[in-house]
């Protein structure tokens, strides 16, 4: 006995397989480079170094957690769980989003403790560090957009944690120059707020589009008036009601809803138009259509 999907799911895992490999490599690339900076910015006494390092762990969690999320979601379906783990990808990015919006408030914190008290900093290291970060930012960055990070919501958080990782790098960098030439040691601080609200932006925009999923939104990329409209247009098609639309996971889509026909027309051929038509305009390849004529709605309250 079977459960779940078919086609479009086999799509789907091919794209998470290769998906799991980029998110592997930038996670022991993110693993190796966060150690380096945590102990340059304890040595350097730089918060931009920390809380790049800061920022470099939540990096590595969104990673670890992404990964485990892609490994979960390729579980098969059950009897239990009809749609299989694929939600696990989503909450792994409402997840991530919320870490960074957390990571800002705390770079936020500890900016406003050293503007009051602005403390010396080794601008030397803190350069070079900031610079091998810089590195390794670019090398898990240019792996993970060879992925689905349009498609992909769980990928798409890991790759904008990586984005904020390389601002942070890129601000500390200009933090350890602006220290180096003009001792101008709040700009450690000043730095580190810019990049902070960086990271809360994108941190608000991935956990928004989860939401979104999870409470199961319309996807943005569908116009269900418009939807409806085309359903209308087809031979046969009397009437369209309880239409929903909404995403399993990033990248599979579903489709239900009830369809009045002609009980004069073919209804075996209305269905395949119908299926056809959302599947080529609108790329919904998981459609449940329920199809029914006028005389259902004055048997049913017999029923």
């Amino acid at each position: 006995m079977g459960f779940g999907h078919n086609h479009e799911q086999e799509h789907h895992s091919h794209s998470q397989t290769s998906n799991k490999k980029l998110l592997s490599i930038a996670l022991f690339i993110t693993v190796t480079f966060m150690i380096a900076e945590i102990i340059g910015g304890i040595i350097a006494n730089s918060l931009a170094l920390i809380s790049d390092a800061g920022h470099m762990f939540s990096d590595a969690f969104s990673l670890a957690l992404s990964l485990i999320a892609m490994r979960l979601a390729a579980r098969p379906a059950s009897a239990k769980r009809t749609f299989g783990f694929y939600r696990f990808e989503i909450l792994a990015a409402f997840v991530n989003g919320v870490t960074l919006a957390v990571i800002s408030l705390i770079i936020f914190y500890e900016a406003y403790r050293r503007i009051l008290e602005p403390p010396m900093v080794q601008s030397g290291m803190m350069i070079v560090i900031a610079v091998l970060g810089l590195l390794a930012n670019l090398g898990s960055a240019g792996i993970l957009m060879k992925g689905d990070t349009k498609g992909n919501l769980n990928l798409r958080s890991a790759f904008l944690h990586v984005l904020g990782d390389m601002l942070g790098s890129v601000g500390a960098i200009v933090a350890g120059i602006l220290i180096l030439l003009f001792d101008w040691y709040m700009a450690d601080p000043i730095i580190s707020i810019i990049v902070g609200a960086l990271v809360l932006i994108s941190g608000w925009r991935v956990t928004k589009e989860s939401v979104h999923v999870l409470i199961e939104g319309t996807p943005g990329h569908i116009n269900v008036n418009e939807l409806n409209q085309q359903l209308h247009t087809v031979d046969g098609v009397q009437g369209i009601h309880d239409l929903h639309v909404w995403t399993i996971t990033s990248g599979l889509e579903s489709l239900s809803c009830h369809i009045v026909v002609a009980p004069t027309k073919n209804a075996q051929e209305i269905l395949l138009a119908c299926k056809h038509m959302i599947q080529e305009r609108f790329g919904i390849n998981h459609v449940t259509l329920q199809l029914e004529t006028e005389e259902l709605k004055r048997l049913e309250p017999s029923i």
